[in-house]
């Protein structure tokens, strides 16, 4: 008589089921980091931004809300959060209050999370010419994300 060789049914089951386990706990902690990820990015283009406004109140002594005097032709607001691959913040100036497109003497900027990113606690990042950064934050009022 021979023996058998090779994985019973509950083996396999075994198996699977630790498998299941272990993603159950990696792919939120993954998708938690992913979304801090793009918090960074969010923030980095803010702040990149402000410099462009920045460099140009020096030379001409206003800001803009032209995109195109910021990054180049071909550029319009909203814009896409580079470097992530994906659009998961759009990136805007306003005026202080909000209304309007900013020019003159001040400026707004706004990181609008979308898509998944929507979901994300921090919500909203805003700087503005002086360099308060403030958070519009309508998932998770105790959050300090910058």
């Amino acid at each position: 008589m021979r023996t058998q060789q090779g994985f019973t049914l509950i083996d396999l089951l075994i198996a699977v089921a630790i498998i299941g386990i272990l993603a159950a706990i990696a792919i939120p902690s993954y998708e938690k980091q992913a979304m801090q990820s793009r918090r960074t990015d969010a923030k980095t283009a803010l702040l990149d931004l402000a410099s462009r406004e920045e460099r140009l109140f020096a030379t001409n002594n206003t800001y803009t809300n032209d995109p195109t005097q910021l990054y180049g032709a071909g550029a319009t607001f909203p814009l896409s959060v580079p470097g992530t691959g994906t659009n998961d913040y759009q990136i805007s100036v306003l005026t202080p209050s909000g209304a309007a497109p900013a020019t003159g003497t001040t400026f707004l900027l706004q990181a609008v999370p979308i898509n998944n990113q929507a979901l994300d606690a921090c919500g909203t990042y805003q700087l503005d010419n002086t360099g308060a950064q403030t958070n519009i934050n309508t998932h998770n009022p105790s959050s300090s994300c910058w």
